[in-house]
């Protein structure tokens, strides 16, 4: 499958949560919207470490987590890629973790002094591709 325009990382040195941390959201978050799709070709470890400017390892470390989640596959000498096919989990299994992430996140937003209504507004211009990187 070729991706007609290539996933690129951007990172928030203002949020303090670690780089290997906002690659793996990144790509959760990719994928969570359509914009990364199974057998997409992600860049490689020494792309991304130029591109942030960051080390190596710091990437790599993301991209084997992915792997252990069975998010990503390597194959040697051909690159990373998005899994094609993800292990099914029952469907009251993952809609009972959706709701723990939502109860999760509602709380850190309430935290922070965002309603709820806030959170779903930001929440939706992400899934319409208007809220990423601004």
């Amino acid at each position: 499958m070729i991706n007609p325009v290539p996933f690129r990382f951007r990172l928030d040195n203002s949020t303090g949560v670690p780089v290997y941390r906002q690659l793996i959201d990144q790509v959760l978050l990719a994928i969570a919207s359509g914009a990364l799709a199974g057998g997409v070709q992600l860049p490689t470890v020494r792309q991304v470490a130029v591109d942030l400017a960051i080390n190596p390892n710091t990437v790599m470390r993301a991209y084997r987590e992915m792997e252990i989640r069975g998010m990503l596959t390597t194959q040697q000498g051909l690159g990373t890629f998005v899994t094609l096919s993800s292990v099914k989990e029952d469907e009251a299994q993952r809609q009972a973790r959706l709701s723990r992430l939502a109860a999760e996140c509602a709380s850190k937003a309430g935290a922070e002094g965002f309603s709820v209504q806030d959170l779903a507004m930001r929440l939706s211009e992400l899934a319409a591709g208007d809220g990423c990187g601004s």
